[in-house]
């Protein structure tokens, strides 16, 4: 029986491997995955991460001479895995799909509750507050929805935003053939939306691509929603823009520097981020901990197939969902080196 080390386990994660596992012996580690924890992989064929781990070359060295031969990561972002120290060492898997409507649906969860001003609104009335002064929000209906990255995430908070009767732009520099809505350019998207919603992965490229240039071309008023990668905003950007009106709101499910807070209870510390304590005072700030795929359906999706990944790997067989830094997107048939099932 193979044996894997599973980094970073929740509760949650148990329960929906344990339910699907009956051929691996899992080893749920409740650290997450670095350099100092990586020696507890010793004996492990192979290694389950997420997307708070950081799988640096260090790391990776490790796991490597401690005889791991695959890492899976149970979620679809890569950008904390170092790939080309990983090259011709350790295979890396990952899940590119599970629910994207688990996602989608909590960024319009964000964003009816920040134009809505749920969150107030519950607070208010557990006290007693009736008042509905300024709670004022605005019609979803008839209003712009500035999509970022069309993947099958984008595709599904699109229908959603279709659903309220919003008009839809979209940006992604890989668009989709014969796509039922309209792409346009960045600085035409920024200019023209009432709502700018992220669902791109983190590349090299669009690294803080919302920034103190992108905010000083959007709309007035702009609600800012962003379910994908923390890094995608410039969050000190974002606080300026905040500060001056030209965000709106920002329904915040990630944060550029979430590791060391998200996904655990730090009520009991005194916060050292200042960036991160100044958007959880803002009163137009929605931010949640990273929450937007946590469904039962989502994390059955990424239970069976991680763990069909794994059985590829071990089987021999053709590996999909393989990523490698050789390839230009981390899809196979893009691969640079046009390979065949494997990367190595």
């Amino acid at each position: 029986m193979k044996k894997i080390a599973f980094y970073d386990a929740k509760p949650y994660d148990r329960e929906s491997f344990d339910a699907v596992n009956d051929h691996y012996d899992i080893m749920y580690i409740e650290s997450k995955l670095t350099s100092q924890t990586a020696v507890i992989s010793k004996g492990c064929d192979a290694v389950c991460a997420f997307v708070n781990d950081d799988l640096d070359s260090e790391a990776i060295d490790i796991m490597y001479n401690n005889g791991v031969k695959v890492i899976a990561m149970r979620c679809a972002g890569y950008s904390n895995v170092d790939f080309k120290a990983a090259y011709k060492k350790i295979n890396v898997v990952r899940v590119p799909a599970y629910s994207p409507h688990a996602v989608a649906e909590h960024a319009a969860a964000l964003l009816t509750g920040l134009n809505r001003k749920i969150y107030k609104a519950y607070n208010r009335t557990r006290d007693f507050n009736f008042s509905i002064n300024g709670l004022t929000g605005f019609d979803l209906y008839g209003k712009t929805a500035g999509i970022i990255g069309t993947g099958k995430i984008g595709q599904a908070f699109i229908e959603v935003c279709r659903g309220f009767g919003m008009k839809v732009l979209a940006y992604d520099p890989y668009p989709v053939k014969d796509a039922d809505f309209e792409y346009t350019d960045l600085d035409t998207l920024f200019s023209q939306s009432d709502v700018i919603s992220l669902h791109c992965p983190l590349t090299d490229e669009n690294n803080r691509l919302i920034d103190k240039k992108a905010f000083s071309r959007m709309k007035k008023g702009v609600l800012l929603i962003n379910t994908s990668r923390g890094a995608l905003i410039n969050s000190t950007d974002l606080l300026e823009a905040l500060k001056d009106g030209t965000v709106g709101g920002a329904g915040l499910d990630v944060y550029e520097e979430e590791g060391d807070f998200f996904f655990k209870d730090c009520s009991d510390k005194i916060m050292q981020d200042d960036n991160l304590s100044l958007l959880l005072s803002k009163p137009n700030v929605l931010l949640t901990s990273h929450q937007a795929f946590l469904t039962e359906e989502a994390l059955d999706g990424i239970a069976r197939t991680t763990l069909s990944n794994l059985d590829a790997f071990f089987a021999g067989g053709d590996l999909p969902n393989e990523v490698c830094y050789q390839c230009e997107t981390g899809k196979i048939e893009e691969c640079r080196n046009n390979r065949k099932g494997r990367c190595f």
